[in-house]
């Protein structure tokens, strides 16, 4: 998800590409993704993913949505879809952005056995950003997780960006959660990205520290539009 999300980044640029307006508003993105990766890990098995979103803007900072997608992880959970809430303000050049999503599973009668609630703070000073996700039970094995980001985003020509990024994902209870035998891991992430037409085209190359099925090299492209 961070997900994305997203998750995921998908989720998280979704939060950051918000503008305070003089009234509320709805949008709706959709996109499609040849791998739907969270935290540089892959939530479809490494199969493509259609992936909706609503957002809801209140025009005072204030900002509300629900994202859904596919996700396969071999134990019948087909489908992921959450919530959250949020604020953003703009402190002269530096952006501030708090949140709580709620991520929820569905497939089998266990599936939600993983869900859990994750809360955010965002730091924005173009071109850099600095990103805290925090669960205290990251799909619902117990034990407090924590990811940071940070990522710098070059313009490489009018209508062209490349985001770079590493983050580490880090679990306090390697008794609930460990990564191969170890309490965390880091992923980095190069993301060309451009607008054609009103369609968000990108292109990304992911690595992570993993060394099993999960970890391995990913090159992700996906489309998406908003309206």
């Amino acid at each position: 998800m961070k997900k994305t999300l997203l998750c995921s980044a998908l989720l998280g640029s979704t939060l950051l590409s918000y503008s305070v307006g003089v009234h509320a508003n709805w949008s709706l993105d959709l996109a499609v993704t040849n791998n739907y990766l969270f935290n540089g890990v892959s939530q479809t098995d490494k199969k493509p993913a259609f992936q909706p979103g609503l957002l809801w803007e209140a025009g005072n900072g204030f900002y509300a949505g629900f994202w859904g997608s596919n996700v396969d992880f071999g134990e019948g959970t087909k489908v992921e879809f959450d919530g959250y809430v949020g604020y953003y303000h703009q402190f002269n050049d530096v952006g501030l952005d708090v949140g709580l999503s709620q991520y929820t599973y569905h497939g089998r009668g266990h599936s939600s056995d993983l869900n859990f609630r994750e809360v955010h703070l965002i730091l924005n000073r173009n071109p850099y950003e600095l990103s805290l996700w925090y669960s205290n039970d990251y799909f619902g094995f117990g034990g407090g997780h924590l990811v940071v980001k940070i990522a710098r985003s070059f313009v490489l020509s009018p209508g062209w960006t490349l985001q770079a990024g590493l983050d580490r994902s880090h679990s306090f209870d390697k008794d609930s959660y460990d990564w191969e035998g170890k309490s965390g891991f880091f992923h980095a992430e190069l993301v060309l990205s451009t607008d054609l037409a009103g369609f968000i085209l990108s292109a990304g190359l992911h690595t992570t520290t993993l060394k099993e099925r999960w970890g391995d090299d990913a090159l992700v492209l996906s489309v998406s539009r908003s309206f």
